[in-house]
Parts: C-alpha cells; structure tokens; sequence
C-alpha cells in the first residue's frame, strides 16, 4: 500500500478562524435600596434647531479700494488758472479753492443808503447853521457869559458833527462791505454787521435746490432793486441778500450755474 505524499499548503489570513472580541459589559456605577445595579448614561446631546437662512436675491459686492495718502490734484487748463489769479487779485479776501473763478460779483444798490447818509447830512447841516447865525441866536434867546460865545459853543457843535460823519461813514463801510459771489464752485456770502464784525457762507452750486428774487413794492421796480433768495437741500437753509441791484439778471445767471454744475458742463457766466 503506498503512501500518498501529504501536501501541506499554507492557508490564507481568510481561511484562518477568526476570533470576535466580545464588547465589555458595562460596570454598575451604584446600587439602589432593593440591590439593582445603576449604570451611567451616555451624555445627550441637545441639537440646535436648524434656522433657515434666507440668501439674498443679489449678494452685494464688495470691492476694496485704496485711498492715496494725498489727493490727487486735477489738472487746470490755462484759461481756468488765468481766470482763478485774476480772481485772487481781484477778491484777496475771498477763500478761493484751486480752479474757483469769481463768476459775478453782486453789490448792493446805493439806494440803500439814502436814508442812513441823507439823515446825517441833515443834521450836519443843520449843526453848521446853528453855529453860523449862533451869535443871532444867543442874542434872540437872551443867553449870557461864555455860553453866549460863538467861540466856546463851536468846540461842542464840531464834535457832534464829526460824530454824526463817523455815523454814516460807518453805516456806508458796513452796507457796502455786505457782498454775493458767484463762482464755478459756490456762492459766496459776505456778511458785515458791524465795524469789527465780519462772517461769511459759502454754500456749494450742487447743494442750491432753489433760488429766486423779490420785488415787492413799486419803488423797487422804478429803481430795479430787490432781493434774492436761496434755500438749499438737507437741512432747508435759506439764504438771503437785500438791496440787489437787478436780481432778475442775477438770478438767470445763477440758475444757469447750478444747472450746469449739476450736470457737470463746464460753468460760465453766458
């Protein structure tokens, strides 16, 4: 009988039995009164409500840009520049950007000061009178000793006439210092209320939402004066300049201005 060879093949990870290693029964962490065991529960965790996020119909875009440390300074053609030193000659006092030209000047009209000058020259007059036929006059009245001197009462009458000329010189100064600029930027307000003081408002041509002129009385028609006014958008200020002389022209050409800086042509005084 012939023995058959025994092949021993090696077998394969697959073939060999696999062992499952059994789960650990979990351990009682107390006992009741009655000896039943207690086990510990996992932790619950609570999940949040979902909220439902509405997205936009168009996200807005965000776009970074980077600002120069300096502005950068627009180029001015050399008829501006010519037009904007002649205004700083002109107007030195006027606060004039780089590019801003004086378009119109506004003045007030001299009638004006009809009453203010024409009241004092009454009066100078009137003192000069007295001190003319004052001799004529102490002797009428009966008046005696140095009152009754020409001499001793001109002292007192001059000074009261030099007073009343400062009266109107500064009621002159005053209303003739009170003026409206127009430019290619903005209008310009001077306003002069007193020997010593002095303001102004500037208020930009896109910022002008109206303006217009009154004339409300025939003397201002006969003599072609009135006055203007301004209001602008935002805060409703108002602006206003009495005694203009003919505010109609004025203010076509300051309408013109507006409409032009507005649709950013190029502002004249056509």
């Amino acid at each position: 009988m012939t023995n058959q060879p025994v092949s021993h093949q090696g077998t394969s990870p697959q073939d060999q039995p696999q062992f499952q290693q059994q789960p650990v029964p979990p351990r009682p962490v107390a006992y009741d009164p009655e000896g039943r065991p207690l086990y510990a529960h996992p932790p619950i965790e609570t999940q949040q409500p979902v909220q439902p996020q509405v997205q936009p119909a168009f996200a807005p875009q965000i776009v970074h840009a980077v600002r120069p440390l300096e502005p950068i300074r627009q180029e001015m053609s050399a008829e501006v520049k010519a037009r904007h030193d002649e205004s700083v000659k002109e107007f030195p006092d006027l606060n004039l950007t780089d590019g801003e030209y004086v378009i119109s000047a506004v003045k007030r009209h001299p009638i004006g000061l009809i009453i203010p000058l024409g009241a004092g020259t009454l009066i100078i007059a009137l003192l000069i009178s007295i001190l003319i036929t004052y001799d004529l006059l102490a002797e009428s009245i009966g008046l005696t000793g140095a009152i009754a001197s020409p001499v001793v009462m001109s002292i007192p009458i001059l000074l009261l006439s030099l007073l009343v000329a400062a009266g109107m010189f500064a009621a002159w100064y005053v209303y003739t210092n009170n003026r409206f600029f127009l430019t290619n930027e903005s209008v310009i307000q001077e306003i002069q209320t007193s020997l010593f003081s002095r303001h102004e408002q500037t208020v930009s041509l896109g910022n002008i939402e109206d303006a217009s002129f009154l004339q409300e009385n025939i003397v201002q028609h006969l003599f072609n004066y009135g006055s203007i006014r301004l209001s602008t958008e935002g805060d409703e200020t108002t602006y206003r300049f009495s005694f203009v002389a003919n505010p109609k022209e004025h203010i076509a050409i300051l309408n013109n201005a507006v409409e032009s800086f507005k649709l950013g042509r190029p502002v004249n005084d056509d």
